[in-house]
C-alpha cells in the first residue's frame, strides 16, 4: 500500500495527469495495479516492482490513439554492437530509466479512471486526464521513443541512417554508441569520458533506476571479459527443463538424428497442441544465442497446427541436447579482424511435406557470428541451382542491411564475400543469359546479380565440408555437427 501511494505521489510530481469532471461523449479507460519481481541473471530477486497500468484494450483507434509504432532494436543489431565493442576493446554499459513510459507526452485526449483503492475523497466521481503516457496505453511506447530521441538529438547525437534505435555521438576522436530497446539503454564509447558524460546527461533529464556493466538483457547472460564476450542463456534452459519436466532426462550429443525425416505423420497419435506450441515458442526464444538448434526448432515449428507423437519426440530430443550443453554459448573473441562475410546454403526439397527447399544463412564480423537464418523457401525450386541462388539472394539482402548499419560505425565494406558451395548458382549471378536453369526464378531474386555487378558482394565457392551454413539446413552427423558448431563460435568457457 505504501509503495503504491509513493508511485501516485511520483505521478503528481511528474505531472502525469490532472483530476477533471467526466467529459461528455468521451470514453474512459480503466486502470489496475500489477506487481512483479525483477530478477538478475542468477534468478535472484533484486527488486519488487508495482505498476499502475491502463486497460489499453478498451482504447478505440482515432478516438484514443493514432500512431502506435515505436522502433525496437533487432537482436542482430545488439550482437553487432557487442562484436564492435570487442573489436574496439571497450566496455558496454546498460541503464534503465525509472518509469520510462511516464516521460512520454501524448497528443490525444485520454481519460482514465481513478486507481482502485485510491479514489479522491473530495472528488470521488472525477477522472484523470492524462498529460503523459501510462503503461499499457497503445501509444505509450511511441510517446516514450519520441521524447527520448528528441532529447538525444538535442544533445548532439545523430540517429542511425537505417537503425533508428541507434544514436551516435563523436567527440575528440572518440565515439559514443547508444542502442535503445524500449526502456533499456545500452551504451559504450571508445573514450571512457564520453560514457561518464552521457550518464550525467541522462541523470539530468530522467530518473534512473539501474546502471552498470551490460550483463543481462532479455534473458541473455553476457560476460564481458579481457579476451572477449560470452553470450549464454543457461538460466533460461534450466527454467525450461523444470517447466517441461525434463530435468531427469538422458542427455544427447546432437539435437536431432541425421537420419530423421519429419512429415505430417497422419497415422500417429496427436499430442496436446498447447503444450507443444509452448515448447516451440520457448525454444525459438533460445535461438537468440544458440544457433546450433536453429534448424531443428524451425523444422519442428512447422507442425504446430496438428502435432503428433513423432514431432513431440523430436522436440524432447532438443531439450535433452540442451540439458547436456547448458554451459555453451556464443563467443566473440577480441582481435584485429573485423571483416564482414556471409555463408549461404540450401537443402534442395528438404521439406518432405511440400517438397520446398530449406534456406540457411549466417554472417560473421571477424570471428563473431552476429546473424543466422533458417527457413523453408516460399516456392518449390526446380533445381539445386535455383534453390542455392534464392538463398544467396536472402544472404545478400541481410549483408546490405548490415553494411548500411555498420556505415554508422564508420566502417565501409566493399565486395563482401558470400560463401556458396554451388558453382551453378555462382555462374548465374555472373551470367545475365536466361537459360533453362533461370527462366523459372522470380525476377525479384535477380537483384543478387545486380549487386554482384555493382561490387557490393561477390559469390565465392567453398567446399561443402567447409560450408558453415549446413547446420541451418539439415540434420548432421555428430562429427560434422560438433565441428561446425565450434567454427560458428558456439563453445563452452
Amino acid at each position: 500500500m505504501i509503495a503504491m501511494q509513493e508511485k501516485l505521489n511520483q505521478f503528481e510530481m511528474s505531472e502525469v495527469w490532472e483530476l477533471v469532471p467526466i467529459p461528455q461523449n468521451h470514453s474512459v479507460i480503466g486502470t489496475r495495479w500489477i506487481f512483479r519481481n525483477k530478477m538478475d541473471k542468477n534468478g535472484i530477486i533484486i527488486r519488487n516492482k508495482e505498476r499502475l497500468v491502463a486497460q489499453g484494450f478498451n482504447q478505440e483507434e482515432v478516438i484514443d490513439y493514432e500512431e502506435t509504432f515505436a522502433p525496437i532494436a533487432r537482436l542482430e543489431a545488439i550482437r553487432m554492437l557487442l562484436a564492435f565493442a570487442c573489436f574496439k576493446d571497450f566496455v558496454l554499459y546498460q541503464m534503465d530509466v525509472k518509469s520510462a513510459f511516464l516521460n512520454g507526452f501524448i497528443n490525444e485526449e485520454v481519460y482514465v479512471e481513478q486507481p482502485p483503492g485510491f479514489q479522491s475523497f473530495n472528488f470521488p466521481n472525477h477522472i484523470f486526464k492524462l498529460k503523459k503516457a501510462l503503461y499499457d496505453l497503445k501509444q505509450a511506447p511511441r510517446a516514450w521513443y519520441e521524447r527520448l530521441s528528441k532529447f538525444l538529438l538535442k544533445k548532439g547525437f545523430k540517429m542511425g541512417k537505417i537503425d533508428t534505435t541507434l544514436f551516435i555521438k563523436t567527440k575528440e576522436n572518440g565515439m559514443l554508441l547508444v542502442q535503445i530497446y524500449i526502456d533499456d539503454i545500452i551504451f559504450g564509447a571508445t573514450n571512457v569520458s564520453l560514457c561518464e558524460e552521457f550518464s550525467k546527461c541522462m541523470h539530468s533529464e530522467f530518473k534512473m533506476s539501474m546502471m552498470g556493466e551490460f550483463n543481462f538483457f532479455l534473458g541473455l547472460q553476457i560476460k564481458q571479459l579481457k579476451e572477449g564476450t560470452f553470450i549464454n542463456q543457461a538460466k533460461h534452459i534450466r527454467d525450461l527443463l523444470k517447466r517441461f519436466n525434463m530435468e531427469e532426462a538422458k542427455t544427447m550429443k546432437t539435437p536431432m538424428s541425421s537420419s530423421i525425416k519429419l512429415d505430417m505423420d497422419e497415422k500417429s497419435k496427436p499430442v496436446n497442441s498447447t503444450m507443444y506450441r509452448g515448447m516451440i515458442s520457448s525454444l525459438l526464444y533460445l535461438t537468440a544465442s544458440r544457433p546450433d538448434i536453429m534448424y531443428n526448432v524451425c523444422l519442428c515449428a512447422r507442425f504446430q497446427s496438428c502435432p503428433k507423437e513423432s514431432h513431440l519426440s523430436s522436440v524432447k530430443r532438443i531439450f535433452t541436447y540442451l540439458k547436456g550443453t547448458m554451459d555453451i554459448g556464443l563467443w566473440y573473441p577480441k582481435g584485429d579482424n573485423f571483416e564482414l562475410i556471409g555463408y549461404s546454403d540450401a537443402n534442395f526439397t528438404g521439406c518432405k511435406v511440400e517438397r520446398k527447399s530449406t534456406s540457411g544463412t549466417c554472417h560473421f564480423l571477424g570471428h563473431s557470428l552476429v546473424s543466422w537464418h533458417s527457413k523453408k523457401q516460399n516456392s518449390v525450386a526446380l533445381s539445386t541451382a535455383e534453390a542455392e541462388y534464392i538463398v544467396a539472394d536472402l544472404c545478400c539482402a541481410q549483408i546490405l542491411w548490415m553494411k548500411q548499419t555498420l556505415s554508422d560505425f564508420n566502417l565501409i565494406f566493399e565486395h563482401v564475400p558470400i560463401k556458396c558451395d554451388n558453382t551453378s548458382a555462382i555462374n548465374i549471378s555472373k551470367n545475365p543469359v536466361q537459360h533453362s536453369r533461370t527462366k523459372h526464378i522470380e525476377i525479384r531474386h535477380h537483384f543478387l546479380r545486380d549487386h554482384a555487378q555493382k561490387g557490393d558482394i561477390t559469390l565465392e565457392f567453398v567446399r561443402t565440408k567447409d560450408q558453415l551454413a549446413n547446420i541451418f539446413t539439415k540434420p548432421l552427423s555428430e562429427e560434422q555437427f560438433v565441428d561446425i558448431r565450434r567454427q560458428l563460435g558456439v563453445i563452452s568457457l
